[in-house]
């Protein structure tokens, strides 16, 4: 009652609240805090109101519906106004309270009281936040049953929806309807279109869009630098850096002033495609512009200088990133360890390693993965163990990156013990995922376990997991067993299923046949699949060449590398290799 005095003093009934209820230590009552809301809503202080609701759901425990019952009964009393129930929805999405917001809309509705447009779209947009893409369209299909007009924000986040779903032509055509309903699009609705245009490589329709911008929004809208960034990362994605410093320069001079993102997409594109010159110039020039290259920027070009095996251009890097005081992240410790052990620095990865843990600069798995996969790539299976002891005393738990590397370690030593051992254990605590089980297959495989190989895959089916990798290991363990007939019928089952033949499964197959010397049986098997849409590689006719220039006439040999070279496969040394000993040995005994 008293809060209703101060109808026309929102400030005053605030100041009074807070009083009341922390000053004198009485707690307000839920009809005491939903009139300070009305008054606080009708006198437009929405972030009070909001505040306040939030407080009740989040913080005292209350559900939205219990403050919905206290808004509805103290309404007409406070003389409140509809926008009291839009508020209501924006505090329960602000919250996190998804379903309580729906679940307000819906009591609201068998009241005879609907909310407006803008509290549908507050929900719509916090279903976008959570990824529940299925949800909101059953949600914006109820909306549209029920009559409501959609706005900007309305046709946005459909726009949104649709380029999240890469659905370009539909977000187009919802542009479209919402310029032939009157309504004008905003930035933020072309910088969506031409971004989603940019993610699926139509850079030529972005490009349509930013020049008739101007037009489609009778002049209130211009390309900003979230615009130039969405076309300047398209034609990056597609490898054409150069046309993107083409987008920055004419950025520049339609005065729009690019940002770290605009030189960090360049400096990657570059960098990517060996070009560490172009991106270190592009370092340079954004720091005379005034910005300063972050962690991001930083992180591309370490990862591409150990790519190229230039240690010492990653120490000088690393050392102007340090000077500039941009501090490193996970990416950049996980960048470093890989690159120097990739290069064959492992004892100065280890060191790096034992030096950020020393500092607890960061702790996780993944830096541990990286060295426990090398270490069992190298076959130092009791290193990696080790490691794994350490992370154990450091609170870090082995996940499926630390499970498949061990398990594919001792499964390549021939130890499927130890390997079962640890996918047992790791079954306890996570699920398997495809890449462990084929490691337990080509372990199997090696120990010609071929029966036990076969059940594993027969139950990988029944769960709709098996993929190529699955069936070539099964196929090449029935090849190094010399059991052929198997390794076609499981061919054919392929073919049947029509997936997972690639091909690697016909190289597996026409590999054995030139080892026992088969080889018109492997040229067939090489015209069958070139009929299955399957293209030889150059791994394919340097076996059928290696195995023709030991059975053949040099002019059978001659004409395989001619087909090859038709087919536009380019021969390796190891190609000529096999054509020229042969030839090499005939002269010899000539001689």
């Amino acid at each position: 009652r008293v809060v209703g005095e101060f109808q026309n003093s929102p400030q005053l009934a605030l100041e009074f609240c807070d009083w009341f209820g922390e000053k004198k230590g009485f707690p307000l009552s839920l009809t005491s805090r939903c009139a300070l809301i009305h008054v606080l809503v009708k006198s437009r202080r929405f972030d009070d109101a909001l505040s306040i609701m939030e407080k009740l759901i989040h913080v005292n425990g209350m559900t939205p519906m219990e403050v919905l019952d206290g808004l509805l009964d103290s309404y007409e009393i406070c003389k409140s106004c509809p926008a009291v129930f839009d508020a209501l929805v924006r505090a329960c999405t602000r919250c996190g309270a998804t379903e309580g917001a729906y679940l307000v809309i819906k009591k609201l509705r068998m009241e005879g009281r609907l909310v407006t447009i803008h509290a549908w779209n507050n929900f719509l947009s916090q279903l976008l936040k959570l990824n529940e893409i299925v949800r909101f369209w059953n949600m914006y299909k109820e909306i549209i049953s029920y009559g409501y007009i959609e706005n900007l924000n309305t046709f946005n986040l459909v726009v949104y929806a649709l380029c999240k779903e890469c659905k370009l032509l539909e977000a187009i055509s919802t542009f479209y309807r919402m310029l032939k309903s009157g309504i004008l699009p905003n930035i933020v609705t072309f910088n969506m279109i031409i971004d989603g245009a940019c993610r699926v490589g139509g850079i030529e329709l972005a490009l349509k869009l930013v020049e008739k911008m101007g037009v489609m929004s009778e002049n209130f809208v211009s390309p900003n630098t979230v615009t130039y960034n969405s076309i300047i990362n398209g034609f990056c994605k597609l490898g054409k850096v150069a046309f993107a410093e083409e987008v920055l320069n004419d950025m520049i001079k339609a005065g729009v002033k690019p940002d770290v993102r605009s030189y960090a997409a360049m400096i990657d594109g570059y960098a990517r495609g060996g070009c560490l010159e172009e991106a270190l110039r592009l370092c340079d020039e954004m720091v005379e512009r005034g910005l300063m290259p972050n962690t991001v920027v930083y992180n591309s070009i370490l990862h591409w200088l150990y790519s190229e095996g230039d240690i010492g251009g990653s120490s000088l890097v690393l050392s102007d990133m340090i000077d500039k005081h941009v501090f490193p992240d996970q990416f950049t410790y996980s960048t470093l360890i890989q690159g120097l052990c990739r290069n064959g620095y492992v004892m100065q990865a280890f060191k790096f390693h034992c030096q950020i843990m020393e500092k607890n600069v960061i702790e996780d798995t993944f830096s541990h993965n990286i060295l426990i996969n090398y270490l069992c790539k190298s076959n130092d299976l009791s290193g990696a163990m080790q490691l794994v002891g350490s992370m154990f005393i450091r609170g870090l738990i082995p996940d499926l990156v630390t499970y498949g590397a061990l398990i594919d370690g001792y499964c390549k030593e021939g130890k499927l013990g130890s390997a079962v051992w640890f996918y047992e254990k790791m079954k306890v605590e996570k699920k398997p995922n495809i890449v462990i089980y084929n490691s337990i297959l080509n372990g199997l495989c090696k120990e010609m376990s071929m029966d036990a190989a076969r059940r594993m895959i027969d139950s990988l089916k029944s769960l709709g997991l098996p993929d190529a990798i699955t069936y070539n290991t099964l196929i090449n363990g029935y090849c190094s067993c010399g059991n052929m007939d198997e390794a076609f019928s499981l061919l054919m089952e392929m073919r049947k299923v029509g997936r997972f033949v690639n091909t690697v499964t016909y190289n597996t197959l026409i590999n054995f046949l030139c080892k026992c010397g088969c080889i018109q049986q492997a040229k067939e098997l090489t015209k069958r699949m070139v009929l299955e849409g399957l293209i030889p590689d150059f791994i394919t006719y340097t076996m059928l060449i290696t195995c023709s220039a030991k059975n053949c006439s040099a002019d059978e040999v001659i004409e395989l590398h001619d087909s090859m070279v038709l087919n536009g496969v380019v021969p390796y040394r190891q190609t000529y290799q096999a054509i020229v000993r042969p030839l090499l040995g005939e002269e010899n005994e000539e001689t």
